[in-house]
């Protein structure tokens, strides 16, 4: 599962994703602008959020995020403690408030409360035609066989899952993917998106990948038309 890290202070989001990277794939942002694309963009299953932060603060990301349709799990972490910021976080659509300092054990618990009531929306398997994706154990399910996925594989084929109404960059999927990997090369999504192919068709699955050109990358049932361009 991946959480996204919304903190203006490195040391501090560093600090976080290290308690959390045992469970979780961190990814750190450290201002509101990009932080409002990320957690709306569909690629996290939660996401920890602080509310000063340069460029749109937390309150005004969180309430434009919900706004927007945004349904992603979000922990306010913060240092402001009156119960009238605790009540307006809530009211904004946070799932949980903690304050700092905080203790490891109990930002872990939170954590794993919220992604549980994430559950009740977004199921264990993504399904998609006679295709369904494991979340647990990575696993891709057709009408007839399963195959385990690689890591990057289940990945990229969740994304596109989750957003399957909507046509998917490469910019995106090598951002969420391989993030700052300094070895992470454009043809990375391309090679991968080849072996998801490949996966697919293994399993007689009705539903395609399609390349939209210049655009970017699209899944979805055959009967619906397209194809790789």
């Amino acid at each position: 599962m991946r959480v996204l890290i919304v903190e203006d202070n490195r040391r501090l989001a560093e600090s976080i994703r290290d308690i959390l990277k045992h469970w979780y794939d961190c990814d750190i942002c450290g201002d509101g602008n990009s932080g409002y694309f990320l957690l709306t963009d569909g690629g996290y299953d939660a996401a920890v959020l602080d509310l000063m932060l340069p460029g749109m603060d937390g309150i005004t990301l969180l309430k434009k995020a919900r706004k927007s349709g945004c349904s992603v799990p979000v922990l306010i972490l913060t240092a402001k403690s009156e119960i009238d910021d605790r009540v307006l976080g809530l009211e904004s659509g946070a799932d949980y408030y903690l304050t700092k300092p905080f203790d490891m054990q109990e930002l872990l618990a939170v954590m794993k409360t919220i992604l549980r009531r994430r559950g009740a929306v977004i199921p264990e398997c993504l399904s998609l035609g006679n295709i369904s994706l494991n979340q647990a154990d990575y696993t891709l399910n057709g009408p007839e066989k399963s195959i385990r996925l690689g890591k990057k594989e289940y990945d990229l084929l969740r994304i596109l899952l989750v957003n399957r109404d909507m046509v998917v960059s490469k910019e995106t999927l090598l951002s969420k993917i391989w993030g700052s990997d300094g070895e992470a090369v454009d043809n990375n999504v391309e090679i991968y998106i080849s072996f998801l192919r490949k996966k697919l068709e293994f399993l007689n699955a009705d539903v395609v990948i399609v390349t939209i050109r210049r655009l970017g990358y699209r899944i979805m049932e055959k009967n619906g038309g397209g194809g790789r361009e």
